[in-house]
């Protein structure tokens, strides 16, 4: 390969050394699974170098200057190509990076490496990014979690179930004192939190200060009302980071517990913003605005769990990641995966759940997965199911929509999970005998009878449009 690497002129990337079928990845080495579609004509082990060149340390055609640099070292490898079972043009690529490619604790970097240039390189019809590897080394370059969700709990003193939270509706339109009679309604009703939802941010109709104002009045008079800690997600994302950081520092001042930004803002000012919620004590929720534009299709983009190890990265305490039952897309396996990837310490490989690689977190603390769209009290069972105590499940037209009125909704939706908890707790297959418990414990709530009347039998059944590959081999009895 030496002689023929240093012929001038153009030469296949698998020629040129990205192609390394013998190479065994290190444990410091950044690893990514991407699903490559070549053109016709381009064999999956020259596309899959391509990737790992285009990714790394290649261009187009040979220059001399990599004779002054180790560039066997720098050089992405794709170390291994496989076809994707019953899609005959679609192949997953595996490829190591060396870790002194990346600079320390930056998002960044390792997104303009890993997804900068090579989408758009034509002898391919469609890439994705379907998951990453992040060692250990890299990890703890890292700030993650300002918070993480063991501290969460300690701060808000809520222990035991999912906690609960509504988006303000409508979202638009709602005039400053308005929008914090919901805030109030809402959490004297029996929820833990209310939020901004990811468009409003400082609108003629409700500037950002009034909105402030407003909203810790209610979260203040429904602490006082009910005894218990109660926070309404601020959002803080604006224009630019000064803006930003006023907007946060005025909420801490009026006593905020969490303040919110949007993935919108990019990775440099979710880092930012994440620092700053560390120092000043703030828990900082994150709503993925935006991430479907290039989450979502099969064949094309970034995979929902690469961004959640990202944002685990970043360091924020929550992050919008599905909810299975909902009226947005979520794969219930797919969703599984999100769901570990930000919660635990240790994740397997799982290709049921789309996952590629075992990753180990190094102890960083986790990200609490927020369930929110389209989701009712009548749905309570399966939303414990399939996402677990660790979450935070969000109604907004779920409260809000309440024939009753917003606190009657809040009500409703407490009394169905505590009753949900509690047959958990006593083991009983809560999942099976759900709509059962949920009538039994509204024979005692007007408030969870009327919800049930009204919603039980909504659900949002379409086909998902990124499912995992691998599906469970069927077991003959």
């Amino acid at each position: 390969m030496s002689a023929g690497r240093w012929s001038a002129g153009v030469i296949p990337y698998a020629e040129m050394g990205y192609w390394r079928p013998d190479y065994e990845p290190k444990d410091s080495d950044i690893l990514a699974a991407f699903r490559i579609t070549p053109q016709q004509g381009v064999p999956p082990e020259e596309a899959g170098a391509a990737v790992a060149g285009e990714s790394s340390t290649a261009t187009w055609t040979v220059v001399w200057t990599d004779r002054l640099t180790s560039y066997e070292n720098y050089q992405g490898k794709c170390y291994k190509v496989e076809p994707v079972p019953g899609q005959g043009d679609q192949f997953i690529a595996y490829i190591a990076y060396d870790l002194d490619l990346f600079e320390e604790g930056s998002i960044a970097n390792l997104t303009s490496s890993i997804i900068g240039n090579v989408f758009g390189f034509k002898a391919l019809k469609a890439l994705r990014l379907e998951d990453m590897r992040i060692p250990t080394h890299y990890v703890k370059t890292f700030q993650g979690p300002a918070h993480g969700i063991v501290m969460e709990r300690e701060y808000l003193g809520k222990f035991g179930r999912p906690l609960l939270g509504a988006t303000v509706k409508p979202k638009l339109g709602l005039s400053a004192r308005n929008y914090g009679r919901v805030v109030y309604e809402a959490l004297r009703g029996g929820l833990d939190f209310t939020k901004d939802d990811e468009n409003i941010n400082s609108q003629p109709f409700m500037r950002w200060r009034d909105r402030f104002l407003y909203c810790m009045e209610g979260v203040n008079r429904a602490q006082a009302a009910t005894g218990e800690v109660k926070g309404h997600y601020l959002n803080v994302t604006a224009a630019t980071m000064e803006d930003m950081y006023e907007r946060a520092e005025l909420a801490k001042e009026l006593g905020s517990v969490i303040v919110m930004i949007d993935l919108t803002i990019g990775y440099t000012a979710i880092q930012s913003m994440a620092k700053w919620a560390r120092r000043n004590g703030v828990i900082l929720h994150l709503h993925r605005a935006g991430h479907s534009t290039y989450t979502r299709q099969k064949t094309h983009g970034v995979n929902f769990r690469v961004i959640a190890k990202w944002m685990r990265l970043a360091g924020v305490d929550h992050i919008h990641a599905g909810t299975v039952v909902g009226k947005l897309e979520g794969d219930p396996n797919s969703v599984r995966g999100y769901y570990d990837t930000l919660r635990l310490d240790r994740v397997e490989a799982d290709p049921v759940k789309g996952l590629y690689f075992d990753q180990e977190w190094a102890s960083m603390p986790g990200t609490m997965p927020v369930a929110s769209g389209g989701i009712h009290a009548g749905q309570m069972h399966q939303l414990l199911h399939y996402l677990g105590e660790d979450s935070i499940l969000q109604f907004g037209g779920g409260t809000i929509g309440h024939p009753m009125g917003i606190a009657a909704g809040a009500a409703a939706n407490r009394v169905a999970l505590e009753a949900m908890i509690k047959a958990r707790n006593e083991g009983r297959d809560y999942l099976a005998e759900g709509p059962d418990i949920l009538r039994a414990a509204a024979k005692h709530s007007r408030e969870l009878d009327v919800a049930l009347s009204t919603w039980g039998d909504i659900t949002f059944t379409y086909e998902s449009t990124d499912t995992p590959d691998a599906a469970p081999t069927p077991v003959s009895v």
